[in-house]
């Protein structure tokens, strides 16, 4: 035989996110050669981002390393670096520093990015939350504008605007809430708590809105329970560095803007050739296969089809695994058969022993159940056992010891300016008045 006879189809997986991992996975059994290529070394657990934006988790609890799969499965390498193109014709994909990778079939499962949706100044002012990296940020800007505040006397009112009325956005606001309310006064003594506000912005008249009526009720009740100022029906026209101005021209001022609405394909997809459709997600047809190519897969977010599915871990997961068993009947010479989701549920949680559970087959769930639930499924979903301990052991910390305690998981702190006399002044005559 000649080494072309004796080569194995090659299969290359873009993405090491939930869809990637499960198609890489599902590929461990079959006669290929699989090569997964990231731009990160890593696999971020995205639902728990926030857990380490709000210093609750390390992030080193929500990653896995990517080459250590390898270890599990023989026929499966891993590559890093970033994808300038994909070339269909000659069936090649080419990465940076000059790389490139041939392939006899392709899942694309890249994932998302954040959507701004052309409102002026968001991506310029606003903190999203949708990488590692994002997360890092977002917590050391909230612990240096902490630090600044007690400094600088607290001149004014500390805000902070959270875009967004879906899972990410809940659970940011909630846990800020949780932060404000039962952390500030022990860390931040300096700091008037009441004069700390976290207020929810969405454009629609409800929140969380794949979830049930009652469910929906019962989330903002929760959040209004904890301060959280909402403001729903309303939309974000400009973010400017001061707070986010919205329909009638009104600000809403606030020192930090999260963004947590909305996701779109990555700008460079569109140079692969590709059909796109809504906000550039890549068009599939029923059986994943991206519509007009025979060994081109796209599955989770970055994949649009006939039916509509939530951008969540199980939809991505499931299409990974349809998308390795679909490699497999066209390796044998048989027809691809049409992916079906089957639909676990949905959860989202609001904070400390409150969270909304909507499982097929179940009764509607709220307060503690559903967050144990929610605790349970998540550590579960991590992908290492060192991740599922080190988290049972964060988040342990972080809802059984308040109030008694408070220890947060920081990094770099920025260093404040020393105040003026005139704000030193001002705080001194503020903490006489709150001794008298």
């Amino acid at each position: 035989m000649t080494a072309d006879q004796q080569r194995r189809p090659h299969v290359v997986v873009l993405g090491g996110g939930f869809g990637g991992l499960a198609a890489v996975h599902g590929l461990r059994r079959l006669p290929v050669d699989v090569t997964l290529i990231d731009r990160h070394a890593y696999n971020t657990f995205q639902p728990l981002l926030y857990q380490v934006a709000t210093a609750g988790l390390n992030p080193g609890d929500i990653t896995y390393f990517l080459r250590s799969v390898h270890q599990r499965q023989p026929n499966m390498r891993f590559s890093k670096g970033e994808v300038t193109h994909v070339d269909t014709t000659a069936k090649r994909v080419h990465l940076d520093a000059d790389l490139s990778y041939d392939y006899d079939y392709l899942v694309v499962a890249t994932g998302v990015t954040t959507n701004y949706f052309g409102v002026p100044g968001a991506e310029e002012h606003a903190l999203a939350l949708y990488t590692r990296a994002q997360a890092l940020r977002l917590r050391d800007r909230m612990f240096s504008d902490l630090e600044r505040a007690v400094r600088r006397g607290q001149p004014r009112d500390l805000r902070v605007v959270v875009v967004g009325g879906g899972a990410t956005g809940v659970e940011m606001a909630g846990t800020l809430a949780e932060l404000r309310n039962d952390g500030a006064a022990r860390l931040y003594p300096e700091l008037d708590a009441d004069r700390m506000h976290i207020t929810l912005v969405e454009m629609t008249d409800e929140l969380l809105a794949p979830f049930s009526r009652r469910l929906r009720g019962y989330t903002r009740r929760a959040l209004e329970g904890r301060g959280v100022q909402l403001r729903l029906g309303t939309t974000v026209k400009q973010v400017r560095p001061d707070g986010v101005v919205v329909d009638d021209g009104e600000l809403i001022e606030a020192g930090m803007v999260v963004w947590a609405s909305g996701i779109k394909a990555p700008d460079e997809i569109g140079g692969w050739g590709l059909p796109q459709g809504k906000a550039g997600r890549i068009e599939i047809s029923a059986d994943l296969r991206v519509r007009g190519f025979d060994d081109v897969f796209a599955v989770g977010d970055i994949a649009i089809g006939p039916d509509a599915l939530p951008q969540l871990a199980q939809p991505a997961l499931q299409g990974g695994k349809h998308a390795a068993r679909q490699i497999a009947q066209l390796l044998r010479g048989a027809p691809t058969t049409q992916f079906r989701y089957w639909d676990k549920g949905i959860l989202a949680t609001i904070g400390r022993s409150s969270a909304v559970a909507q499982i097929r087959h179940v009764p509607a769930l709220t307060g503690f159940v559903a967050w144990v639930i929610w605790l349970f499924v998540h550590i579960i979903s991590l992908l290492d056992n060192r991740n599922r301990i080190a988290t049972i052991a964060n988040l342990s910390v972080r809802y059984l010891s308040w109030p008694r305690s408070y220890n947060a998981i920081v990094g770099e702190v920025e260093t404040p300016p020393r105040a003026s006399n005139q704000s030193r002044g001002a705080r001194e005559a503020h903490g006489r008045s709150r001794t008298r």
